[in-house]
């Protein structure tokens, strides 16, 4: 599997402050950037699978639904989650 426990772990640890913070809105955005990715290349290698593609248009507007979130409560946590994963916007 692409998604182990231990590349979670890192995910969470790099983006929410620790391993257990699998909750914070910065973990999950960035846990939703790494599968974007994975479906991305997918996708360019199988340009028929529409059942990944509808799960990756889902997948960005739950992210952008974060990031919306984000930017309102918090903009220097929005800028600095942008920076840190190289979004733009």
């Amino acid at each position: 599997m692409y998604l182990s426990s231990e590349i979670k772990k890192g995910i969470f640890k790099k983006n929410g402050g620790s391993e257990t913070n699998t909750g914070s809105a910065e973990s999950q955005i960035a846990l939703f950037s790494h599968r974007i990715d994975h479906l991305t290349a997918h996708l360019q290698v199988r340009k028929k699978d529409f059942g990944t593609q509808r799960s990756l248009i889902n997948l960005v507007g739950k992210r952008r639904a974060l990031l919306d979130y984000l930017k309102r409560k918090d903009i220097t946590r929005y800028r600095s989650i942008l920076k840190d994963l190289d979004l733009r916007k």
